[in-house]
């Protein structure tokens, strides 16, 4: 059988007999058939082409795209944003957390919103498999950032620094009391346990854990924590000049300083009074004026037994004994200068009242009203009648 086909791979020599010698007639049917079988085929060919066409826009509209997912997401995850971080590297974690698709579509959300570079380090609270743009809001709202936040306030001794710690991030006190025992090893220098005055030197994180609020990342150790605080401490007392100011304006050690400082928080009951306290305790150690040189501040009593484990008592409470303890060594009663250590956490405005206390001879002081305002006197006599005056207004 010859078909067109078959024409087309003859030798042009015979070419011309077969289509001038006679042909055979074609069957009734076959040249039907053939044209039949020839539309299939290029239906076919037609269909396959189309599809084809169709896999292929499916798959490049898919590839030019960004892949993200659609809506909120689902579940919880707890992701960082460490400081420093690029769009780039948030987007790198998300995509590891399972929060969104790709990072090319959070960086492309992250290149939209001009508030995403407002994104805070820290801690935040998203959900899995949600668009890029709504993890981009999620990191932007404070209300997801996870942290434990915690207030220690001024005066607060390291026990009950350590309690308010504890009840906070539900870490046993026992490990920040065995973190505490070495305060070098949290970050306090070494030269701040020096002292000018002659006393042996008590080395403790008493005064070092600064008070203020902080918010610490999930999983921080008790040690981590209390090195915060030291770090904040220091960076206080630098700002200060504290170091060099105690130095060079009163001449003693900065832990010297550091003590008085913790004194004038205990016994200050106003702000306003926390420069003129540390000059009496000044006055009354270094100026040679004043009894044997002792504080004879309640306050160190207390400590000592908090310290111990002991009740603590109310100044009006303490009898002589109480007072003139022997054994007890921050009774600043029975024994002259300052105690052995700080006896609590002072915070900046009794830093700086210990650096520049207030000018002024005053040996005593007593609290005279409601508001903790205290009155301040040269003498006896006059401390005396600021005592009639305590009393008058219910205080004493």
């Amino acid at each position: 059988m010859i078909d067109e086909l078959e024409l087309a791979f003859e030798d042009q020599s015979t070419r011309g007999r077969h289509r001038r010698g006679a042909r055979k007639k074609k069957p009734k049917g076959r040249g039907g058939g053939r044209s039949f079988v020839a539309l299939l085929v290029a239906l076919l060919m037609l269909g396959g082409l189309a599809g084809g066409a169709w896999y292929g826009y499916d798959r490049l509209s898919g590839f030019f795209s960004t892949p993200d997912y659609a809506g909120p997401g689902t579940g919880e995850v707890v992701v960082q944003v460490k400081s420093g971080h690029t769009a780039s590297d948030i987007a790198e974690t998300l995509v590891a957390a399972g929060v969104v698709k790709s990072s090319a579509a959070f960086v492309e959300a992250a290149t939209a919103n001009p508030r995403s570079k407002n994104i805070q380090p820290g801690f935040y609270r998203l959900r899995q498999q949600m668009a890029a743009a709504g993890a981009v809001e999620l990191l932007l709202d404070l209300k997801n950032k996870v942290s434990q936040k915690v207030t220690i306030p001024e005066g607060r001794t390291a026990k009950q620094t350590y309690t308010l710690l504890a009840k906070a991030t539900k870490i046993p006190v026992g490990e920040f009391e065995a973190a505490a025992r070495d305060p070098e090893a949290l970050g306090v220098p070494d030269f701040w346990f020096k002292r000018d005055d002659g006393k042996r030197v008590t080395r403790s994180i008493e005064g070092f854990l600064f008070p203020q609020t902080y918010e610490f990342d999930p999983g921080s150790t008790a040690k981590e924590m209390l090195t915060v605080m030291v770090q904040q401490f220091l960076g206080v007392a630098q700002e200060l000049k504290f170091v060099e100011r105690v130095q060079n304006d009163r001449k003693i050690s900065p832990y010297e300083a550091l003590i008085v400082a913790s004194m004038a928080q205990a016994e200050a009951g106003n702000p306003d009074d926390l420069a003129k306290v540390a000059r009496v305790a000044y006055n009354r150690v270094y100026s040679g004026d004043f009894p044997c040189s002792c504080l004879q501040f309640d306050v160190t009593v207390n400590y000592y037994w908090e310290l111990t484990g002991k009740k603590t008592k109310a100044s009006r409470e303490m009898t002589t004994a109480d007072l003139q303890d022997p054994k007890n060594p921050y009774s600043t009663h029975a024994h002259p200068g300052l105690p052995p250590t700080p006896i609590n956490n002072p915070g900046q405005l009794a830093l700086q009242g210990a650096m520049s206390p207030t000018p002024g001879k005053w040996l005593y002081f007593v609290a005279i009203d409601k508001q903790g305002h205290s009155a301040f006197a040269e003498t006896l006599a006059q401390h005396e009648r600021n005592i009639e005056i305590a009393r008058k207004n219910g205080v004493l």
